[in-house]
């Protein structure tokens, strides 16, 4: 988004070999500039925030009194018809205008002639694009928010469903507690729930508008930069012309929250990869977001699962490639910077999918919590809290409860039995302290309901959890039929 100049109509060359660029080149670009200059290929995608910004400017300017009512009346009302053509026709690839801006103002003088050339006074495309892509990365949050929210809202209504389903919980891959279904899946609540929260910081941040800043140190026009910045539902004007046009913070910020979300869709993403396989046979996922095999018919894939994975991998690259572009660049405005849009572009697409195809996945999931339970009680799951019973009822140091707990444990793996299945005379020759009242601790069910502290697995503390999140997402009634599910 090139030039650094503030165009008026009269500063726009007329009669040059390129008149973008105005008298000062005699020769248009090379084919190699022409193309690796243009950014119309991508930055096309900021036509409705452009437009929006384009009117906001021309009304003010239109207050200010710097150009004429008429000018001004007819420049909104040729930017509504080229939004018109847009959305209909979509947006003309000319890579001789270079970008989205001046794509616009060029057919903007097809439609309304030269009183076109006024639109751009007090303004340059180092602002203009500054705001638009602004405006672009705010409406990129709001939509990802309310994809979260959904995936919250299906992570809640699982949960509450499995509040007393046992399964085993893992430490290394290796069964260590038995916990809740319910519980596990309220922790990617919690994980999403922070993801939110820092898109929530980045769009505070964000809210600043660049328009008025100029190419790098404002205009000599009596213009009114609080006024476009409400027009554009902003907070306030930034406060320094440099650092406006030159930011890129907001999006950097936008892309770290991605990819800290990215990163939690992953392992929620393996977590139901490992899951449906038929060693764990823990999962069924939706036929319509897995794959077959083209040689075993047997077989269906986790496909949508694997590519959320996947695209993790992608959205973080998105983000080191726009860090490792700025990391560089000297106040204010650089031709670099043309490349900050793919890479959030690309990261926005692959998030609205992750997204959505993980809150299907999540949403209409079978859960086998048969074999669930199953895996939790042959895992002696329980090995703590016999531990925590001769602590709590024998009065025995931690340390040593830990030592006898795992002789208890050698023994059973001996005897290819769960802890609960022990002969009480086998646990007594281990230690005479233990006695009958120890098998109401060693079930999977009554070790989960003994962790009742708050924030634990406990079916109680699951639906307490359940519904402070129901508050929080104001579902109150929402069910699982409202998501497709059957109950």
């Amino acid at each position: 988004m090139s030039s650094e100049r503030d165009m008026t109509g009269s500063e726009q060359g007329k009669g040059s070999a390129n008149q973008m660029w105005g008298g000062r080149f005699a020769d248009g670009p090379s084919a190699i500039m022409r193309e690796i200059n243009a950014s119309i290929p991508f930055d096309k995608a900021l036509w409705r925030q452009d437009i929006d910004a384009s009117k906001a400017h021309a009304a003010m300017l239109g207050a200010a009194g710097i150009i004429a009512a008429d000018d001004c009346r007819a420049i909104i009302g040729g930017l509504d018809q080229i939004a018109a053509e847009y959305e209909t026709q979509g947006v003309p690839e000319n890579w001789d205008l270079e970008d989205i801006h001046m794509t616009t103002e060029a057919r903007l003088a097809e439609w309304i002639g030269p009183a076109a050339g006024r639109l751009h006074t007090a303004r340059s495309r180092n602002d203009q694009v500054a705001t638009d892509f602004r405006l672009w990365v705010r409406d990129a949050i709001d939509e990802l928010d309310r994809g979260l929210a959904e995936l919250q809202r299906a992570l809640v209504s699982r949960a509450s469903e499995h509040a007393h389903s046992i399964m085993p919980g893992f430490t290394h891959l290796q069964t260590a507690q038995p916990v809740t279904l319910g519980h596990h899946l309220m922790a990617y609540y919690e994980m999403v729930r922070r993801d939110r929260g820092r898109l929530g910081d980045a769009r505070a941040r964000l809210n600043e508008s660049p328009l008025g800043s100029a190419a790098l140190a404002g205009t000599g026009f009596p213009i009114d930069r609080a006024m476009t910045a409400q027009a554009l539902g902003f907070d306030r004007p930034t406060a320094n012309s440099l650092d406006a046009v030159s930011d890129r913070d907001f999006a950097l910020e936008y892309l770290f929250a991605c990819s800290t979300c990215a990163l939690h869709l992953s392992r929620l993403a393996e977590e139901l990869i490992l899951w449906a396989s038929q060693p764990f046979g823990f999962i069924r996922l939706p036929d319509s977001l897995s794959t077959g095999s083209s040689i075993m018919p047997q077989k269906k894939n986790p496909d949508a699962a694997e590519l959320v994975r996947g695209h993790s991998g992608r959205v973080i690259g998105s983000l080191t490639s726009l860090m490792i572009t700025m990391k560089g660049l000297p106040l204010a405005y650089s031709k670099d910077m043309q490349d900050d849009k793919p890479p959030v572009f690309e990261a926005a697409g692959l998030m609205a999918l992750s997204v959505a195809a993980m809150t299907g996945m999540i949403a209409g999931s079978a859960f086998n919590t048969d074999r669930m339970r199953a895996a939790a009680e042959l895992g002696y799951a329980t090995a703590t809290d016999l531990a925590d019973w001769l602590v709590r009822e024998a009065g025995i140091p931690f340390r040593e409860a830990h030592h006898i707990t795992g002789a208890a444990v050698k023994l059973a793996e001996h005897k290819g039995v769960a802890l609960d299945a022990l002969e009480l005379a086998d646990l007594q020759k281990i230690d005479a302290r233990i006695d009958e009242r120890v098998y109401a601790a060693l079930s999977v069910d009554a070790s989960v309901t003994a962790r009742a502290s708050y924030g634990g697995t406990a079916p109680a503390q699951v639906m307490s959890q359940v519904a402070r999140a129901r508050r929080e997402l104001g579902m109150h009634e929402l069910g699982m039929h409202e998501l497709g599910v059957n109950e």
